[in-house]
């Protein structure tokens, strides 16, 4: 196989390859990888309707194989590639989506395009930018790929939808907008050039001409005494490699199925005998442009081997790098997927950990619990209104029942206070709740932030569940600690602070403006049912809750942390082991179970990695072939 040859084909496998994984032109591919196809050299056949664009294709190829018809007749992309084979084997073409069948009536090959087209735009005249990918192998053809698109239009038929003249221009133009794509433009020779839609469309895309060849159809149709020597030469519209004109079969011979090697004789004798063009001759006919045409493929695929071996390498390295991170599939037996399991739960747990012990934000919110939401709820508990003047002596005298207390009311203390510490249970159990809450959500971000889960979510599923079962039974536990805090100090009250009340309520030394001492009134001789007396009884309870207050303060936090937190960082996935313990490998297993999207996109990246590498090797071998 000459280097030509190597290089071609080699494209012709690397686009095919390509196809089948989704990654074909027009810019519809995986935008998530970069595309391979479009940094391929390949050639895009552009032409209005009725430009000869079907004629020209099959001169080239030398045989009838495309849908004819008014309209649009082209309506998906015809990715057509030419594989020159020894003479005198036998011609046959293949579909990729029919592998394995390969066609030798080319009346076939036509019908098969029309129907493959129907299958994804129906029966309409819809579009659709997903390729056709057509081989054939020819002793009368060159190695030459080339991408046949639907032909441009000025305005909607019926059955068409009124977007279809930009939907085509814009399908072409994802082609032809590509610096890798050679513009294969063909318009009439018996139209204005300055109308050509092909020629247009190419002068926007490339101004410099440098990937456009211009091809002339029709020549034969011209107006007498006239010629197309001005566009020929350059005169007219210069590109920079030069135009091609082309003799199309008549419609008489389309109609009865002229011989296509009799046509390219008369196509050639047409220019050998021609006053006008037999000058150029040698440098005109679909003969001549197929070899042109592989010729500056072959060259352009050379030039651009240094840049295709980088994005391929680049893709590679990238691959590889997904593929770790969405980590290696799973293995089948019990012990591999109960140690993946754990080795998740491993992972999770370090997260969750780091989250509560500030490696990663959001264990900060336990702190506020204690030092913001705590504090607040305990000011805002109503003792104002428990310990009124109204409601003191009524709880007092109630106390005292039928018998009036003598010296103090000390079960009017004692039902003040019990009462007013009956409010902690509030402030205690709302802080159980906001650290549980806290909790739950560090479990929710753990999961979502440990890379190794992301693939299973019956997985993530399970563990936050069981997960979320151990911070309830944390909770529960958390609130009867706290409660029972709040319980202690209804049960036992500090004597000490009671005893020390007679010394404070003592008459104090009050200092005259002559420095001289006296002592204040003495409470005996102030009535004991006043309501001075009451007040001092409300001052004195509110006294002590405000202590009790600094204490529950104090151990509410510690009671939290103690039950809660610490649990959580030392047992939170306990209970979750005590059930996957239980469990047998098929329903570990399940477990296992990925989300079928990441499944398909390991598989995808995988089958990707394997064309890269493989169209590394390749192209190295081609390249050192050199």
């Amino acid at each position: 196989m000459t280097t030509m040859e190597s290089l071609i084909g080699l494209v012709n496998r690397i686009q095919r390859a390509c196809t089948v994984l989704g990654d074909y032109g027009g810019g519809t591919g995986d935008n998530a990888f970069n595309s391979l196809w479009e940094a391929l050299p390949t050639v895009a056949v552009v032409g209005g309707q009725s430009s000869g664009k079907s004629s020209v294709l099959e001169s080239i190829v030398g045989r009838d194989f495309l849908p004819r018809g008014s309209g649009i007749v082209t309506r998906r992309p015809l990715v057509l590639q030419l594989h020159k084979t020894e003479e005198g084997t036998e011609e046959y073409a293949e579909f990729l989506h029919l592998p394995k069948n390969q066609f030798t009536d080319f009346a076939l090959v036509r019908k098969e395009i029309q129907d493959e087209t129907d299958r994804i735009t129906g029966k309409s005249k819809q579009i659709s930018p997903v390729p056709i990918h057509l081989s054939i192998f020819s002793p009368n053809v060159v190695n030459l790929t080339l991408v046949d698109l639907p032909g441009l239009t000025k305005v909607a038929v019926e059955g068409q939808p009124e977007t279809i003249v930009e939907d085509i221009e814009s399908m072409v133009r994802t082609y032809v907008d590509k610096p890798n794509c050679i513009i294969l433009a063909i318009s009439p020779a018996n139209q204005d050039i300055a109308t050509s839609d092909a020629i247009k469309l190419a002068k926007e895309v490339d101004p410099t001409g440098e990937r456009t060849f211009g091809v002339l159809t029709k020549l034969d149709l011209m107006d007498k005494g006239t010629n197309a020597l001005d566009v020929l030469e350059g005169r007219s519209y210069r590109l920079q490699h030069p135009w091609v004109g082309i003799v199309n079969r008549s419609q008489a011979d389309i109609n009865r199925n002229a011989d296509m090697m009799l046509a390219r004789r008369k196509e050639r004798e047409y220019f050998d005998t021609s006053p006008d063009y037999g000058h150029l001759a040698s440098k005109m006919g679909s003969e001549y442009l197929a070899k042109l045409l592989s010729k500056h493929l072959e060259s352009v695929i050379r030039s651009r081997i240094p840049s295709i071996l980088s994005l391929i390498n680049k893709s590679i390295e990238e691959l590889e790098r997904e593929l770790d991170k969405m980590g290696r599939p799973v293995a089948v037996d019990a012990g591999a997927q109960l140690y993946t399991i754990l080795e998740m739960c491993r992972a999770f747990d370090k997260v969750f950990k780091e989250h509560l012990d500030g490696g990663r934000p959001g264990g900060d919110r336990i702190y506020g619990v204690f030092d913001n939401q705590l504090p607040a709820a305990l000011k805002k508990l109503p003792f104002d209104r428990h310990l009124s003047l109204q409601s003191v002596k009524r709880i007092v005298s109630e106390a005292d029942g039928y018998q009036p207390h003598l010296i103090a009311p000390e079960q009017g203390y004692r039902r003040l206070i019990e009462g007013a510490l009956g409010y902690f249970r509030g402030p205690a159990e709302a802080s159980v709740d906001a650290v549980h809450f806290v909790l739950k959500e560090l479990v929710r971000k753990s999961i979502a932030e440990t890379q190794e889960l992301k693939r299973f979510p019956s997985l993530q599923v399970e563990l936050a569940a069981a997960a979320n079962t151990s911070l309830e039974k944390f909770r529960e536990e958390s609130k009867k600690s706290v409660i029972r805090l709040v319980e202690m100090e209804s049960a036992y009250l500090t004597a000490e602070f009671f005893r020390k009340l007679p010394q404070e309520m003592e008459r104090p030394v009050i200092t005259n403006s002559k420095n001289q001492t006296a002592a204040s009134p003495s409470p005996a001789t102030q009535d004991q049912y006043g309501d001075g007396h009451f007040r001092r009884i409300a001052s004195n309870v509110s006294a002590y809750v405000s202590m009790v207050s600094d204490t529950l303060r104090n151990t509410i936090p510690k009671a939290c942390v103690y039950c809660q937190v610490r649990q959580a960082k030392l047992a939170l996935l306990n209970y979750f082991y005590s059930q996957i313990s239980k469990r047998e490998g098929k329903q570990l297993g399940e477990l296992l179970d990925e989300d079928p999207a990441l499944m398909g996109r390991r598989l995808e990246c995988a089958q990707r990695l394997e064309l890269y590498k493989k169209a590394r090797d390749e192209i190295d071998a081609v390249a050192w072939a050199r």
